[in-house]
């Protein structure tokens, strides 16, 4: 279905790509809660969209909508075609990955690594933004190990701009190629917004979204006072419920926020209709855990769902379970109030 889109992207909010995690079922549990983030797939290798099964990797709910495709790669040629299966298939924005630190995607020369190659990087993005009308975007660190001064990552942001690059989410953190693993590589390096701050204004003219270590609406306000919007990466999924609030404090829909489990009544259908197709129960669950986290009775709800989930047979029972324990829970400690 080609894409018709009305309006830019606001990118005021979004999800970031996180492999093994912002799958399909993620995504739709992630729009219940938000009607206008912008959500983003896992990466995908451009090799698997070219080769493979391209089907199976950009395989997508609409109501998951606005959604953005996120690809790994250098090839122009390659990315080119990537861009428009993605338009092709209702994606409403391309992202290229140049953040990712890990061995593997370095061996392809994805990710990361390509900060050192800032002319590779442009000319995938203008290849990709002749090929398609859908925004084309990358997200990127502040640096390397061994390329890690301002003057460079202007440098980069420079060149991929004048390749026709309008909007640049930033990690605010260099990345350490060797001897860290892409789970350190999002601890160690020091955060650093400040130079997330200084693109913005010596970059006015481009959208720049910060990324990299953000955990509470707190630090969302406080980082939109200096850029352009904020890219949520592990609090959205440990802690999903925290974009209930997005749409009313970030978007001003004057909606009220939805309730936890509202949103658990809300997943059942889409459950349902995953089970008969044959998805196992816990593929869908897994991306739920965190939904009452900070609550009383969270680590209930966790551990009934971890521990069911698995079963041979088991359907959309199990959740409500775990949320009738949760909810049992909280009234006796009402009474006891």
């Amino acid at each position: 279905m080609p894409v018709t889109q009305l309006k830019p992207l606001d990118r005021k909010f979004s999800v970031a790509p996180m492999m093994d995690w912002t799958d399909r079922h993620c995504r739709y549990f992630h729009r219940l809660l938000s009607e206008r983030s912008l959500l983003y797939t896992e990466m995908v290798t451009t090799g698997a969209l070219v080769f493979g099964d391209k089907e199976r990797f950009l395989k997508h709910n609409p109501e998951e909508y606005p959604l953005a495709l996120q690809v790994g790669g250098h090839d122009p040629k390659h990315l080119s075609q990537s861009a428009q299966y993605a338009e092709q298939c209702g994606y409403h924005e391309i992202n290229l990955n140049v953040g990712c630190p890990s061995d593997r995607v370095q061996s392809g020369r994805i990710g990361a690594c390509l900060m050192a190659e800032p002319q590779t990087v442009a000319e995938a993005v203008k290849a990709m933004k002749q090929a398609v009308n859908i925004p084309v975007t990358v997200k990127h660190r502040i640096g390397i190990n061994g390329r890690d001064t301002y003057e460079e990552l202007v440098d980069f942001v420079g060149k991929v701009a004048e390749a026709g690059c309008e909007t640049f989410i930033v990690h605010a953190r260099i990345a350490i190629l060797e001897g860290l693993s892409p789970k350190e590589n999002r601890d160690i390096p020091p955060l650093k917004p400040e130079v997330v701050y200084r693109l913005k204004k010596d970059f006015s003219d481009l959208e720049i979204i910060i990324n990299g270590g953000i955990g509470s609406f707190a630090e969302i306000e406080q980082h939109m006072e200096r850029v352009d919007g904020v890219m949520l990466g592990r609090e959205a999924y440990h802690n999903p419920y925290l974009m209930a609030e997005v749409d009313n404090r970030l978007y001003g829909t004057g909606k009220p926020m939805i309730e936890r489990h509202q949103v658990v009544e809300k997943m059942l259908p889409y459950i349902e209709s995953e089970l008969a197709k044959g998805t196992y129960l816990s593929h869908i669950t897994r991306h739920m855990l965190g939904l009452y986290q900070g609550e009383p009775g969270a680590r209930k709800f966790r551990r009934y769902i971890s521990e069911n989930a698995h079963k041979k047979g088991a359907g959309s029972e199990v959740l409500l379970e775990a949320v009738r324990q949760v909810e049992s829970l909280r009234e006796r400690a009402q009474d006891a109030a």
